[in-house]
């Protein structure tokens, strides 16, 4: 690959990076400029059709619908809540629990954001614990941050396993059968046998970078976000974040092995909310003197007479239950709700289709949890539809933002079906920096992983256009299949705290719009971290392997 097409190849990455980071301009603006670059590359240099690429684009919508609707239901369950005093009631429950923001945050953002990614995935997690820090005080752009870097480490398994069970699975097939590489890999076992191996490979190494991740958001809240700018005061707190680490990824290592992919974010959460809330209560393992607050302490609102913390908490309990119920395998309300499926194939006459399951998309579950919330805590009309109208005002702001930015990375991955010859850009991009790294390649397989969830959004996607490829990187350099796919894995997990998608998502929800940018900024060395120590950690496994 000559170095005019890897810089072709790198004109999305470069256009977003720079128009986001660098000039800051709001998501609004830089996605569609960010979308005409990739149509013009696109379709003058990797001389892909114009009906290909419009279907690309078409098929981009769609999904940014879908993407909207988790949007919608986040925001409005959140208006909901507020306007019934529910949040201000939630918000002194967890107070009484700690009033230690760095206990409070590991609490919401990450255990409690594992169990929604163990459920829902998809954006979920962060569309609602950032308010719910927001609720605790937290100013929104740290609540976003925060929330954005907790929600990493389990997206390996979110979604009910969805990255692996979905996402490699699809990712090591052609046409529904094994590819052959895939096969001549796994040979006479099975592909569930395989990728259970894969997925205890993740967290195993995840093990040793996942757990720090409740340390860097201590780091990341009183360095940033604190008004004492300090790194110590984060430090101090180092042996609850350490415990919180290991009380999730421990018992999601032990899930994995014993149950396999689907469950051990959520189990692993659910455990570690168990043990880490009764330390988190008595105080123990957090430094005697806190620091004072980082954030707006300005209430969420003003509390409903007498709303008990139970009645609170119902909707996201509801939520929770609803989620649960309805992506396991075993109940059949999966398969009925996504039965009733919309499907365009051969858009624009293309080998391009897209296909939306409205039902079974969490914005519905979002929308359901609302309609009960407002009998159960004694909603009237005008506090229903005050809660509407904000969230039709805080929804439109992001449909452009996203409305462009899902068509553009259809566009980047389609782009493989040209008259050119040459891989989709993403896949050529691969190509050549395991052709310059060799045997190092572990080293950088999670970057590889981070660019796919970077440019479509999702861990699953991610996986699934990087599988065979690094099946076949890891062939050529003679290292360990198992230990590279879950390199990718993690550095999926890693790429979701900077996709762009999920950036806009979590950052329309508490009003941050027109900020993305910024936000980007702070999850980039975190996302470096987690991408460097995986591939560290994955470069010395192949050593001992």
């Amino acid at each position: 690959m000559s170095a005019p097409l890897i810089l072709a190849a790198l004109t999305p990455l470069l256009a977003v990076l720079g128009l986001l980071v660098v000039l800051r301009l709001p998501a609004a603006q830089a996605m569609p400029i960010s979308l005409a670059l990739t149509a013009t590359v696109s379709i003058v240099v990797w001389s892909v059709s114009v009906r290909h690429v419009l279907a690309a684009a078409i098929e981009g919508v769609v999904i940014a619908a879908s993407i909207l609707w988790i949007v919608f239901g986040a925001i409005l369950l959140l208006k909901t809540l507020t306007a019934s005093g529910a949040m201000a009631a939630i918000r002194g429950g967890f107070k009484r629990i700690t009033p230690d923001p760095r206990a409070q945050v590991i609490l919401i953002a990450w255990l409690f954001g594992a169990f929604l990614e163990g459920a829902a995935g998809f954006g979920t997690p962060a569309a609602i614990t950032a308010p719910l820090l927001v609720a605790l005080g937290f100013a929104p752009m740290a609540a976003v941050v925060l929330a954005l870097i907790a929600d990493s480490s389990p997206v390996s398994f979110g979604a009910i396993g969805t990255p692996v069970v979905v996402g490699l699975a699809q990712g090591l097939q052609e046409g529904g059968d094994l590819a052959p590489a895939a096969a001549d890999v796994i040979g006479d076992a099975s592909l569930s046998d395989f990728l259970r191996s894969v997925a205890v490979q993740a967290i195993t190494i995840d093990l040793f970078v996942g757990s720090f991740i409740p340390l860097i958001l201590v780091l990341v809240l009183t360095r940033f976000f604190d008004p004492r700018r300090s790194w110590r005061d984060g430090l101090r707190a180092w042996r609850f974040a350490m415990f919180a680490g290991l009380a999730f990824t421990l018992p999601a290592l032990g899930v994995a092995v014993l149950l396999g992919p689907e469950f051990p974010s959520l189990i692993g959460a659910l455990v570690g909310l168990a043990v880490v809330v009764p330390v988190a209560r008595k105080g123990l393992l957090l430094p005697p003197r806190l620091p004072p607050r980082g954030g707006d302490d300005r209430p969420a609102a003003a509390p409903a007479p007498g709303m008990p913390l139970g009645r609170a908490w119902a909707p996201y309990l509801l939520l929770a239950l609803l989620l649960v119920a309805t992506r396991v395998e075993f109940l059949p309300l999966k398969q009925w709700l996504q039965a009733a499926m919309i499907s365009w194939t051969g858009i624009l006459g293309t080998g391009v289709a897209v296909s939306l399951a409205p039902l079974y998309l969490p914005g519905t579950v979002f929308v359901v949890v609302v309609l009960a919330t407002i009998p159960l805590q004694g909603m009237g009309a005008r506090q229903a539809g005050t809660a509407l109208r904000e969230t039709g005002l805080a929804l439109a702001a992001s449909a452009l933002a996203l409305g462009t930015a899902v068509p553009m990375v259809r566009i980047f991955i389609h782009s493989g079906v040209n008259q050119a010859g040459l891989g989709s850009m993403p896949m050529e991009l691969a190509t050549v920096a395991a052709d310059w790294v060799g045997a190092g390649w572990p080293l950088l397989a999670p970057f590889v992983g981070a660019l796919g969830a970077f440019l479509s959004g999702s861990a699953t996607f991610s996986n699934m256009m990087f599988a065979l490829f690094q099946l076949g990187a890891a062939e050529r350099a003679a290292i360990p299949d198992t230990v590279v796919l879950a390199a990718q894995m993690l550095g999926a997990n890693a790429g979701n705290m900077i996709s762009v998608l999920n950036v806009v998502a979590a950052a329309a929800v508490v009003g941050l719009l027109r900020q993305e940018g910024t936000i980007i900024r702070f999850t980039l060395a975190p996302m470096l971290y987690y991408c460097l120590a995986a591939g560290i950690v994955a470069l010395l496994l192949t050593v001992v392997l």
